[in-house]
């Protein structure tokens, strides 16, 4: 039947089995070689199965979104560009994604946040100081720099590249709870109550700040200030067993032996909920 092999090859990777997703999509391929959702279809699945090389010249052939997808196939070319170390293909591909030329600034840390995302470390360091030479002004490269210094325990560096950020950036919230991660991990609690502070003002909504807080509090002694802190990032986020157990770390500093023992029971009893999922 005519089309019964590319309604089965499309079947088969909503499905998640790419294998037989592939058969079928080729046979599609070979009967109406004009079929450009199947040849997207095909380059997905050949990613998605694990042969990045196979899928870039399906999907280079087609830079539409089809529905049956679910994914932007651009992206997903992007992604195979720099799983086959083509980073440069990469760089030019996120460019067109984000409507930038390909050796701009903005292309360059849109790449370096991808090869971050895909644990690309040396590269995406590399793309982010690009980027940020490029364009000494470009708000987030620091910032993502920072992030990545972080993440490697390179927190003296860290912190500058956070400073930078908010001298270019001062009303960015992520930056200042960051730069509190960091100024926390070096015990410097003072500093990192104060730029904690600021992120909170600038954006309330977020459950990260408020439990750095109540852990730097913690370490100051403060516990009256850290348990507010930590009971108002519960209320906005109740399933958090992060939140739990600093909390009950925070009760048993103060002696409240039987809050503490609820709070660190609940935390883990959140935490093997998780692990189970």
């Amino acid at each position: 039947m005519k089309g019964l092999a590319f309604e089965l090859g499309a079947a088969y990777y909503k499905k998640g089995d790419y294998p037989k997703a592939i058969d079928y999509l080729k046979k599609a391929i070979a009967a109406d070689p004009a079929n450009e959702e199947a040849t997207q279809l095909l380059g997905l699945s050949d990613y998605l199965g694990g042969h990045p090389a196979d899928a870039i010249p399906l999907l280079e052939k087609v830079q539409g979104w089809y529905s049956r997808a679910n994914v932007d196939a651009s992206y997903i070319l992007g992604i195979c560009y720099i799983q086959t170390r083509n980073y440069e293909q990469a760089r030019k591909s996120f460019g067109k994604m984000f409507d930038v030329s390909g050796d701009s600034a903005a292309a360059y840390l849109f790449t370096a946040r991808m090869l971050l995302r895909q644990e690309y470390d040396p590269i995406a360091e590399e793309y982010a100081q690009k980027a940020a030479a490029l364009d000494p002004k470009l708000p987030l490269a620091h910032f993502l720099l920072g992030e990545l210094y972080l993440y490697k325990s390179r927190v003296p560096e860290a912190i500058t590249e956070f400073q930078k950020e908010l001298a270019i950036n001062p009303a960015h919230a992520a930056a200042y709870y960051k730069l509190a991660d960091a100024y926390s991990r070096v015990q410097r609690f003072e500093d990192a109550e104060r730029v904690l502070q600021r992120s909170i003002w600038l954006d309330a909504t977020s459950t990260g700040p408020y439990i750095l807080m109540g852990k730097v509090l913690e370490k100051k002694g403060e516990f009256d200030l850290a348990v507010r802190a930590l009971q108002h990032a519960a209320t906005m986020d109740p399933n958090n067993p992060t939140t739990h157990h600093l909390l009950g770390q925070a009760y048993r500093d103060m002696g409240k032996k039987e809050e503490a023992e609820s709070e660190l029971k609940l935390a883990e009893e959140l935490q093997n909920r998780q692990n189970s999922r």
